[in-house]
């Protein structure tokens, strides 16, 4: 579920098709840790046919909503590191 939310979330954030998406999956260590990855993988971690099946499962409102939680909870975990 979070290489599914997080691939349709970096598609979306940096305007990417679904070969670049998994390009810069396969290219990029940050995105790979942020997916949740144990290390670095050179290989694609799945076809870009694979983003069809992603779309179905999460709406682009649901990737809103769910980035709106994600940016709340964060910020509520800074002002409760700031109290």
């Amino acid at each position: 579920m979070r290489v599914t939310f997080g691939a349709l979330y970096i598609k979306q954030k940096l305007g990417l098709t679904d070969e670049e998406t998994v390009h810069q999956i396969r290219e990029n260590a940050s995105i790979q840790y942020f997916l949740g990855f144990a290390g670095y993988v050179a290989k694609a971690p799945f076809d870009p046919s694979m983003m069809v099946h992603f779309r179905k499962r999460f709406s682009d409102d649901d990737i809103r909503r769910i980035n709106e939680l994600v940016v709340q909870r964060g910020k509520d975990m800074l002002l409760k590191a700031l109290a």
